[in-house]
């Protein structure tokens, strides 16, 4: 037999004056052993904070927004108070989302995220979005409608729903002045509410404030390696990361690409980390291209162009140009086998995932979630939408949101098929044979 038990079955009375707002919630479900634990309970009402959630979001008379988990709290031996966490598993009136695994999109464009936005749990703007895809597009931003990013997080704002975390990236992690930063988190907290601000926070690695500019004139390269650091440079981020946390932000820990960053990351109590796809598995692929070739052909020409390749893409500075082309193949072989690169556990670039979802699932921070970003190719997502339903992993779809451009997620709401049968469907519907 079942039995259905709700806020209504314990027969108290609402607290005066809060008769609205508890009408919001009273056919909210309760368990059978709640019921019996909370029948000496004489009044209902709901928290401040589900007050200032229902003024915030101008929530219609009837229901809770998305994005807020309903929870019960006992107030006194006589009142029970509902209220209102912030949680992007839910949609509205309390309701969990579809799907465990959550979709957030990088886009500041407010025209390709109006059509996806009542899918998303997520938005993530960096100054590369903001800027260089957006403001300074003239094809996406027509006709220059928007000139700042204040003026595009606006819209943005009105857009998203209330169930829709806002992940924006700070102008200048790099900024010494710590006030400066707090003013810059505050005007996005004020445009998109506490409750849906996200900062974006990115390690620093190598880069300073004193070396910084190097990437902003002349070759834009940085004249040390990206494991020549300082320990005060090298966790700047991290250290920032606490002191937002510390200020009530959320924090959105960004610019993870490899796995032994993470236990680290998650010392500064990160909301979201971040596991970057895209070009980390193009550059085993090229590596591992390097090395394969000269392993057949043994023509130093293709170790020289390791070498070079390392310089391009920030292993090596330009000082390291006449580094031993054994160095170079030394140091190409370790990186494709700590990326696994050569296995199942990394072919398909996904042995980070699967690292940080299993650090996760051993860490003490029950409310952070993963980042899967940057993907591109027709495999990417696919893999991830099958790793995910591994046995090791299914129970880890709760901390997951897959993230990506618009238009990289929309292609994989459609296959070959879909245009076959709409060809029948659509002749039949106009009475052709």
């Amino acid at each position: 037999m079942i039995i259905n038990c709700n806020l209504k079955s314990l027969g108290a009375k609402i607290v005066s004056g809060e008769e609205a707002l508890v009408n919001r919630v009273i056919d909210m479900p309760i368990s059978v052993e709640d019921y019996h634990n909370l029948r000496g309970i004489r009044y209902i009402g709901v928290t401040e904070q589900f007050k200032d959630v229902i003024k915030t979001f101008s929530t219609p008379e009837a229901g809770t927004p998305a994005g807020f988990r309903r929870e019960l709290v006992v107030d006194s031996d006589e009142v029970l108070r509902v209220d209102l966490v912030r949680d992007i598993s839910y949609d509205k009136n309390g309701e969990l989302r579809p799907t465990n695994v959550l979709f957030s999109a990088d886009s500041a464009n407010p025209y390709e995220v109006a059509p996806i936005s009542p899918l998303l749990a997520n938005l993530t703007c960096n100054p590369g979005i903001v800027y260089d895809l957006f403001i300074n597009n003239p094809k996406a931003n027509v006709g220059g409608l928007y000139t700042n990013r204040d003026e595009v997080m606006t819209e943005l704002a009105k857009i998203l729903g209330p169930g829709c975390d806002v992940s924006v990236e700070l102008n200048n992690p790099f900024e010494s002045d710590y006030e400066k930063i707090l003013e810059e988190a505050d005007k996005f907290r004020k445009i998109f509410s506490k409750y849906r601000i996200v900062i974006k926070v990115p390690h620093c690695g190598a880069v300073s404030p004193e070396n910084v500019n190097q990437l902003l004139s002349g070759s834009k390269k940085l004249d040390r390696r990206y494991d020549e650091i300082t320990t005060e440079d090298a966790l700047r981020g991290h250290n920032l990361a606490l002191k937002l946390h510390e200020e009530g932000y959320r924090v959105n820990f960004t610019l993870m690409f490899e796995p032994y960053q993470t236990q680290l990351a998650l010392q500064a109590r990160p909301y979201f980390i971040n596991t970057f796809l895209r070009h980390r598995l193009v550059q085993s692929m090229n590596i591992k291209k390097f090395i394969d070739t000269f392993n057949s052909t043994k023509d130093d020409a293709q170790l020289v162009a390791l070498r070079d390749y390392f310089i391009a893409n920030d292993y090596y500075k330009p000082d390291d140009a006449n580094t031993d082309l054994k160095e170079a193949y030394r140091f190409g072989t370790e990186i494709i086998k700590y990326r696994h690169f050569e296995d199942r556990e990394g072919s398909d670039g996904l042995d980070g995932m699967r690292h940080n979802l299993r650090v996760l699932k051993n860490c003490n921070m029950p409310d952070t979630r993963l980042i899967v970003c940057s993907m591109e190719g027709p495999n990417n997502y696919p893999d991830i939408d099958k790793l995910l339903m591994e046995p090791e992993f299914m129970d880890m779809n709760k901390k997951v949101v897959v993230t990506a451009q618009p238009d990289y997620l929309a292609r994989f709401t459609s296959t070959n098929q879909v245009t076959s049968y709409q060809r029948r469907f659509m002749n039949a519907a106009n009475g052709q044979k």
